[in-house]
């Protein structure tokens, strides 16, 4: 029997002969990487074991994203701690607020993950980099400074199930509205600790950024892993980059839990209504729901593609009134980029402010937190019960061109009404 790309990439780092899915198995990993809500836990448990040195401080990354610049105290102190142990320890990728970014687009931007390495960050949306043809996923801060020590951790082996989308996409349609179409099919736990793999006709067109937008989100069906085989256009994206790597892709006779085969010809862009990003609808029968944020950024949909979408929607145009419109880059060059071409230009005369890279509200951290009876309509990735503030507050996923439309409108608009 063959394997799939995740039991190859699993199976390759370790000592092993074969594996099998449901399997328990120890494998050595190529990152290691923290933010600054998870990675000062993983620290604490790291010095209270009494080892001096980390395993390897090349393959530790330290991102602080989440509350950074920091809102307050605690999380200047969160912060702190990150900059103390890269400076303590050595570690080559520590990156200060100056030159970070949201720590899901930062580290392929940077070529820190690579095809064929076995990725574990303590977050969840880790799961991104699955994108490039890499098995990354999301583990907690024990098994974070577990890694720490000796650059192990422990894995049960998932089973795999395959998505594979027909047909070609329409216009303002993109790898946001896949992955929320396929969430809203099979349910927030419908890859329950499976490996996601994408492909078919549609996957083989799709730009990187689309790629980036639906890995990241395979958590929200459950998934362990999102993985999507990596082609020419995964070859062109890392060429930059001198690391070994290895393309790794399923066998023919691989082995699936289950198999989806749709054709997304005449999809629309979907949206995700409170509170599960499995509640989805197509933006054409939401009628009237009017919203009073919009937020275009975050790991999920705050790149350069994302921005670009957003301001050819908003140029020469304003946000409703009462609307706050904030847009969050998703890394420092990223901004950049963005001020170089116009864009930042384009958001803060249409009436929004243009952010530092940060997660912000996405985690309802600082940024734009909703109170109690708010709207938002967001790019982001989650939207549960009092993800981005209130509990009272109701939050709608989109993609940055809805997320442009809407915030024209002040309403929940398919961009091809502007």
């Amino acid at each position: 029997m063959g394997y799939t790309i995740a039991e190859k990439i699993l199976l390759a780092h370790t000592d092993k002969k074969a594996i099998k899915p449901g399997e328990f198995i120890e494998a050595r990993v190529d990152i290691a990487l923290g933010n600054d809500i998870t990675a000062p836990l993983a620290i604490e448990e790291f010095k209270r074991s009494g080892t001096k040195f980390v395993f390897d401080k090349n393959k530790i990354v330290l991102v602080p994203d989440h509350f950074a610049p920091a809102k307050d105290l605690r999380s200047a102190n969160q912060c702190r701690m990150l900059a103390d142990f890269a400076k303590e320890q050595k570690i080559k990728n520590y990156f200060e607020i100056g030159c970070m970014g949201i720590e899901h687009a930062l580290l392929p931007e940077l070529g820190l993950v690579l095809p064929g390495d076995l990725v574990i960050g303590a977050d969840s949306h880790t799961c991104t980099y699955g994108a490039l043809g890499v098995y990354s996923t999301g583990i907690g801060s024990t098994d974070l400074a577990r890694a720490y020590i000796d650059g192990k951790c422990w894995f049960k082996v998932p089973s795999s199930i395959k998505f594979i989308y027909k047909g070609k996409l329409n216009k303002w349609v993109g790898g946001k509205d896949l992955i929320l179409y396929t969430i809203g099919q099979i349910g927030v736990d419908g890859a329950l600790y499976k490996a996601m793999e994408f492909s078919g006709p549609v996957i083989s067109k799709l730009n990187m950024d689309d790629r980036f937008a639906m890995s990241n989100m395979a958590i929200e069906a459950g998934g362990r892993a999102g993985i999507i085989e990596p082609d020419e256009i995964t070859k062109k994206y890392v060429s930059k980059f001198k690391r070994k790597m290895k393309f790794y892709k399923s066998d023919s006779d691989a082995k699936y839990d289950k198999i989806y085969d749709w054709d997304v010809t005449k999809l629309e862009p979907q949206v995700a209504c409170p509170h599960l990003p499995s509640n989805v609808k197509p933006v054409s029968v939401l009628k009237n729901i009017k919203i009073d944020q919009v937020v275009i950024g975050s790991c999920t949909n705050g790149r350069i593609s994302d921005l670009r979408i957003s301001a050819k929607i908003l140029k020469c145009r304003k946000i409703a009134p009462g609307l706050k419109l904030i847009i969050f880059p998703a890394t420092q060059k990223i901004y950049l980029e963005a001020v170089k071409e116009g864009l930042a230009e384009i958001f803060v005369k249409a009436g929004g402010i243009f952010s530092t890279p940060t997660c912000g509200p996405c985690l309802g951290g600082h940024m734009g937190i909703l109170t109690d009876g708010e709207v938002a309509l967001a790019t982001t990735n989650r939207n549960f019960i009092g993800r981005m503030g209130s509990p009272k507050s109701f939050v709608y996923l989109s993609n940055p061109a809805v997320a442009a439309a809407s915030a024209i409108t002040g309403r929940i608009t398919h961009p091809e009404k502007i």
